[in-house]
């Protein structure tokens, strides 16, 4: 008899390969989590294996050797690597939803930062004091850019900046909005500055990165998710990056929820609480907590995947992204962090003083977990925003 469980997942088959390919890599990353956690990058030798299972081009053109994968398998494949380890499966995230650029460059130079190198990773991060300066066939760039993942290992780095004129004047776009892009340029050019000493998502590398006057020619340069400077065609390019962060981060949290728990079940069938004679699982509580836990942690799995799932059949068959499917995604994102948190929470607590040694199965993954719901993609305020639009109110779209 077969299982609610055992059923076929949404999306489950058309990118097996490359969820395959994940898991394959699984036992590498465990071996390597004490090294990533210690030195608070990614080991040289586990980028390369990355590379060579070619898990930095999942969301990358297939026109440059990506994977072009859809959405569900993109949320498959790091949740299997967050299962191994939650700050390289962040780290593969963030620079899949760096490589949607490819589709909004000319293609020329798509492949020069791209398709030359195998190895090719672009990373970026958030630079409120950044400013660029047009100048003849580009900008003059200067600024500090933060929480830049992965930028030990990235080959290239962007920088998001305002565009001042020459005398000085910051420019606008017919609509008023201030007139910005992504600036994109070599990683060799720039100053790194070691600040990720954190308490979780430590392997990361999230750190700063520093510019001043730098060139950057105009074709170098993209305005995000901006239609009409899309240059690549295809249903995966409907979707704007934060969408694809979105759900991409929510596959981290399941990843980690989905190990926690599991050690929590292995642990109830060893330990005997001090002052008990019976083992854990033999607790009423932690039955209970277990069988909701595993609730939990499916039904946000499936309001992921299936919505996914439904949406991108619904953009290739009319070749847009609706403002109602963008926040559908938010909200199942929004909703499986959280609830993945809840579910660590509650493994954590039912290990008792287990959980408290960093040797254990749980201290970093309950750090891991916490790092992720402190960051952009685990806002709460994203509920108010889904809600201000059920509603029927004016919602705010930049998060989307």
């Amino acid at each position: 008899m077969t299982r609610l469980w055992d059923r076929p997942e949404p999306g489950a088959g058309a990118g097996d390969e490359h969820v395959a390919r994940a898991r394959t890599l699984a036992p590498t990353i465990e071996a390597a989590a004490e090294q990533i956690e210690r030195e608070r990058r990614l080991p040289d030798s586990l980028v390369a294996a990355l590379h060579g299972q070619g898990l930095f081009r999942l969301l990358l053109p297939r026109s440059l050797d990506g994977a072009e994968v859809d959405p569900v398998t993109f949320v498959r494949a790091i949740e299997a690597i967050a299962r191994a380890d939650a700050s390289t499966a962040w780290c593969l995230c963030q620079a899949s939803g760096c490589s949607m650029s490819a589709a909004y460059l000319r293609p020329d130079v798509a492949r020069e930062i791209f398709g030359r190198d195998p190895r090719a990773v672009l990373a970026w991060g958030p630079g409120p004091d950044a400013r660029a300066v047009a100048v003849e066939g580009g900008y003059r760039l200067s600024g500090t850019w933060s929480f830049a993942s992965g930028c030990r290992h990235a080959t290239w780095l962007g920088g998001h900046a305002p565009i001042y004129g020459p005398d000085g004047t910051l420019r606008r776009r017919p609509d008023g909005a201030v007139d910005s892009r992504t600036m994109l340029f070599p990683a060799a050019s720039t100053t790194l500055v070691d600040v990720w000493d954190v308490s979780g998502l430590r392997g990361t590398g999230s750190d700063a990165f520093t510019v001043t006057d730098l060139f950057v020619p105009h074709e170098r340069s993209i305005a995000r998710d901006d239609p009409a400077e899309r240059q690549y065609p295809g249903p995966l390019y409907c979707f704007p990056m934060g969408s694809l962060y979105a759900s991409g981060f929510a596959g981290v949290a399941l990843g980690i929820a989905r190990v926690t728990l599991d050690a929590l079940v292995e642990l109830a069938t060893e330990k005997t609480p001090r002052g008990f004679k019976r083992l854990l699982r033999d607790n009423a509580v932690i039955q209970s907590q277990v069988g909701r836990a595993e609730a939990q942690l499916r039904s946000a799995r499936m309001l992921l995947l299936g919505s996914l799932d439904e949406i991108w059949a619904a953009v290739g068959r009319s070749g847009v992204l609706t403002l109602e499917q963008r926040m559908l995604i938010r909200l199942a994102a929004t909703y499986a962090i959280h609830e993945a948190k809840e579910v660590v929470d509650t493994a954590h607590h039912a290990a008792g003083a287990t959980s408290i040694f960093a040797s254990s199965a749980f201290d970093r993954r309950f750090r891991d977990m916490h790092a992720v719901t402190q960051q952009l993609q685990g806002r709460q305020g994203h509920f108010e925003t889904v809600g201000q639009f059920l509603l029927g109110l004016d919602a705010a779209t930049t998060f989307l």
